[in-house]
């Protein structure tokens, strides 16, 4: 079975109706997903935003989080990933949260998929291939 990795913008859309939710519930169905441990707190801050802004209440989010947690998603430390994060962030002028999960793509030679669409767009504008073929627009992944 393929495997991708995907960030929370991907993730939350499984717990939370937004546009292209049904896209992330398709390739959430028909594919292994694999993250950092980094995407719990990410959803969270997410789900935060969301009760705070009156989207959600505080026992859907708590919901939310629960569904998350049981979700066949593939966690992976973190740990092993800082120092290459780090160098990509100050190599793709980037938040390092994001290119925690490019690192680990890399790590493991797999796409990485997101709803992000600046971050595509940014990585395939560079000149390095691995960079170029590297994400997926969620809309992309889930026509597969």
């Amino acid at each position: 079975m393929t495997t991708f990795i995907v960030d929370a913008s991907v993730a939350i859309k499984w717990v939370v109706s937004e546009t292209a939710t049904s896209q992330a519930l398709s390739l959430h169905e028909r594919y292994s997903l694999a993250a950092p441990d980094l995407i719990l707190p990410e959803c969270a801050n997410i789900l935060w935003k969301k009760v705070k802004r009156g989207e959600l209440t505080t026992a859907e989010a708590r919901f939310a989080a629960r569904l998350i947690e049981g979700s066949s998603l593939q966690l992976r430390e973190m740990t092993p990933l800082f120092a290459e994060s780090v160098e990509l962030s100050v190599e793709l002028d980037h938040p390092a949260y994001d290119c925690t999960y490019l690192a680990l793509a890399l790590k493991e030679n797999l796409r990485f998929v997101t709803a992000d669409e600046s971050l595509v767009r940014k990585l395939r504008q560079r000149p390095d291939p691995k960079y170029r073929n590297l994400a997926l627009f969620l809309s992309e992944a889930a026509q597969l």
